[in-house]
């Protein structure tokens, strides 16, 4: 076995015939142990920290999404959206060209305060515009994705999970013709 040398840390391994080693090895165990619960620690805190309670604007009507812009919310364009049978599936049109609610911002965000709309059922659809109308074919278009992130108990974020290209879109809830209309510019 090995004993620890009287020099200590200066010379070679620190270790002599006849030592163990075992007194090395609680030392390295016991800053591993102690490194290990101040990470947990840290990471409590950070969780704990995160937890926190949204402190940003919130919408005025339930159901009814809000562009936010610059810790302002703007109210979205909302429709109701007529299908059209075709012989390759349906077509939902919007009346009008263009939606009055305008954003610059490529990857806009949502907040919805949701009671009735299940949050993670919101789909995105870029419209085409057509004949003064705006309109998707469905079942051949699919929606753009969504990232739906919780803020509060009915309090969500909705954002695309990838940047927008300038056009017209319409936020849909589900199976009803509801449509919340935006234009990117």
């Amino acid at each position: 076995m090995y004993r620890r040398r009287r020099e200590g840390w200066a010379g070679g391994s620190g270790l002599e015939p006849g030592d163990s080693g075992l007194g090395l090895a609680k030392r390295w165990h016991t800053g591993a142990m102690g490194a290990r619960i101040l990470c947990l620690w840290f990471l409590v805190a950070g969780w704990g920290w995160c937890e926190g309670k949204y402190a940003g604007p919130v919408p005025a009507k339930s159901d009814l999404p809000y562009l936010l812009q610059a810790q302002k919310l703007t109210e979205v364009e909302v429709g109701k959206a007529r299908e059209e049978k075709k012989k390759d599936g349906t077509l939902v049109v919007v009346a009008g060209a263009a939606s009055p609610v305008r954003t610059p911002l490529p990857e806009p965000i949502f907040l919805l305060d949701a009671r009735k709309i299940a949050p993670e059922r919101v789909e995105l659809f870029l419209l085409e515009v057509k004949d003064g109308n705006r309109e998707v074919s469905l079942p051949g278009t699919q929606p753009l994705h969504l990232r739906v992130t919780p803020l509060n108990d009915h309090l969500y974020k909705i954002e695309p999970s990838e940047m927008l290209e300038a056009g017209e879109y319409a936020l849909r809830s589900g199976a009803d013709n509801q449509v919340f209309c935006f234009q990117v510019y």
